[in-house]
């Protein structure tokens, strides 16, 4: 369970469809008064997930609504699991990044992802490439975004994305940028991205099998290019399921955990329960964090 001494990080995804913003404010608040959470997300979608007769329900779009809980709380990080990188110019998103790390004090984990719902982009009339083309942009994102966050002005000619002395004042208050969150599983392309760029990789799976395998990839991406792949924490979403004992949630994520995962982000469905936040600090994080800190103490023993 601590085979990577790595402390284990809890959060809550709230994904903003047939939900109204006060009810996501309750929870996101209630959330950062709660220490045994330190983390909150949304997605980034445009149209409903789910059914076909769904998909003309609400939905409030992530960005805008993450710069609004970000000034209504004042100690969780946050950000959007993940970001669609089609959706904008990286030049955009590091614009939209940087004035959200500010409004939250230094707080943005920037989730960014290659995109892949083609529905949504047809919609829109938004450019949908292949996968193999949409993860190279990922990663031409990543660069362009990064020198924005850290250089005084940025050239970049790149095969998608051109800039020419282009400036990102002001700069985030994270330095020396934000943390990227970078999510996808394709083990060719995406984790060689991942590897690079990422400081948390969120595994979009639910095979604890898998889970082990796609970690084995990328700790062979980051020995390629010379990274420690301790850098990068492993997270995973697990969704909260209302009808079930809060024990299966636990026993759900102690199995991924026991795999290497450290970063876990606890997926909630409308309409909250008024107790839920609470509920899961206790039944679901504590226990969980009180038997790592258990197995890694029997560790240090046995080593000394």
């Amino acid at each position: 369970m601590a085979a990577r001494r790595a402390r284990l990080r809890f959060g809550l995804k709230t994904a903003q469809q047939f939900v109204s913003y006060e009810e996501i404010r309750r929870v996101w608040q209630e959330a950062d008064a709660q220490p045994a959470f330190e983390h909150a997300w949304l997605f980034d979608h445009f149209i409903p997930l789910g059914l076909e007769e769904q998909s003309q329900g609400p939905i409030l779009e992530g960005w805008t609504l993450l710069a609004a809980l970000a000034a209504q709380t004042q100690r969780l990080r946050l950000g959007l699991m993940v970001a669609g990188n089609t959706y904008r110019h990286p030049a955009v998103l590091a614009k939209m990044g940087a004035t959200l790390d500010l409004i939250s004090g230094g707080r943005l984990d920037f989730g960014l992802g290659a995109a892949w719902f083609e529905r949504e982009h047809r919609a829109y009339g938004l450019p949908f490439y292949s996968t193999g083309e949409r993860i190279r942009r990922l990663g031409e994102a990543c660069e362009v975004i990064k020198r924005l966050w850290t250089e005084p002005r940025v050239t970049f000619e790149g095969n998608y994305y051109r800039l020419h002395e282009a400036p990102c004042e002001p700069k985030p208050q994270q330095k020396p940028h934000p943390p990227f969150v970078i999510g996808g599983s394709g083990e060719r392309l995406t984790l060689r991205v991942v590897a690079r760029y990422a400081s948390i990789w969120n595994y979009n799976g639910s095979d604890v099998g898998e889970f082990r395998r796609k970690q084995a990839v990328l700790d062979a991406h980051c020995a390629a290019i010379g990274r420690n792949p301790q850098e990068i924490e492993r997270s995973l979403q697990l969704p909260v399921d209302p009808a079930r004992p809060l024990a299966a949630l636990r026993s759900a994520a102690r199995t991924f955990i026991e795999a290497g995962a450290t970063h876990l982000i606890l997926n909630l469905r409308p309409p909250y329960s008024p107790d839920i936040v609470a509920r899961l600090a206790a039944e679901v994080v504590l226990p969980l964090q009180e038997e790592a800190e258990a197995v890694e103490e029997r560790q240090v023993e046995a080593e000394e």
